[in-house]
């Protein structure tokens, strides 16, 4: 059993919620302009693990013919034989479950509009096979982490939640472009949408600088309706220059530096957002 758990736990790449977790606490402490209450980042933080881990078996399991003719990826877990389809659907709707009970818990809107977050973080896996969007549509799916989060603590949608959702958005989509290179060739014979697939390399590198340009914007912008103060400047400026080293490491289209490109330093940016807002709201 404890080893199965491990094989489910590798399988949705558990240690990379970290992406999407602090963006998260962001919305949250934004909202309740300080520190929410135990009770909200305990279901905050219940809700965030159930949605990402009920998408990621659901992209598993959609692909997992795609996966097995990717030499990338024909070592996960379905098609390495590790897991069963049945087994993977039951783990996804156990997530998902847990979602929804932790929106409950949360407040009335938050539980209405978990059908919405379980339809666009599902909706996902299936975009590559008829729109080179889907990195946008990924975007999307962890957008909704700040804006589930404020709408967790305030109960309303409000437009400085949206701008950081967009912002979440545009760096995801930003990193997703990145990520899909691997793919470039696979996604061209399989016919799979990608912007790598459409745009080569050179193009690619262009479209992920624009999007995280409109990420430091959102960041910029969301900081005077909000009071937020210098210290939550001088951390956007080190996530703007963190943005700039991981497009400098990717810049000839290097892809033997991807790993410290996409996961390390998308880590360290959301974390960083973390608490330089953190800390501005405090002080």
């Amino acid at each position: 059993m404890f080893k199965r758990i491990g094989i489910i736990l590798e399988m949705i790449k558990f240690p990379h919620t970290v992406f999407a977790l602090p963006f998260a606490f962001t919305g949250a402490i934004l909202a309740a302009d300080g520190l929410p209450g135990w009770d909200k980042i305990l279901w905050i933080t219940l809700a965030m693990v159930g949605a990402r881990s009920g998408a990621m078996g659901m992209n598993r399991l959609l692909d997992a013919e795609i996966d097995a003719r990717n030499p990338r990826t024909k070592d996960r877990a379905i098609p390495a034989g590790l897991l069963t389809k049945a087994q993977v659907g039951i783990f996804s709707a156990i997530s998902f479950a847990l979602l929804v009970y932790a929106s409950y818990r949360l407040n009335p809107l938050c539980l209405k509009l978990s059908p919405v977050a379980i339809f666009v973080v599902t909706f996902y896996s299936l975009t590559k096979r008829f729109t080179c969007a889907a990195h946008l549509v990924l975007g999307l799916a962890l957008a909704i982490a700040p804006i589930g989060a404020w709408i967790a603590i305030r109960g309303t949608l409000d437009m400085p939640a949206l701008v950081l959702g967009g912002a979440v958005l545009a760096w995801v989509a930003g990193f997703d472009i990145f990520y899909a290179l691997q793919d470039m060739e696979f996604d061209r014979r399989e016919g799979l949408h990608s912007i790598p697939s459409y745009l080569g390399v050179g193009g690619s590198l262009w479209a992920a600088r624009f999007l995280h340009v409109l990420t430091v914007s959102g960041l910029l912008y969301i900081a005077r309706p909000l009071g937020l103060n210098l210290v939550y400047m001088a951390g956007v400026a080190v996530v703007c220059g963190m943005l700039l080293y991981e497009h400098m490491l990717l810049r000839n289209g290097d892809l033997t530096k991807l790993d410290a490109a996409f996961f390390n330093m998308n880590g360290y940016i959301s974390l960083t957002v973390l608490v330089f807002t953190a800390a501005a709201v405090m002080i």
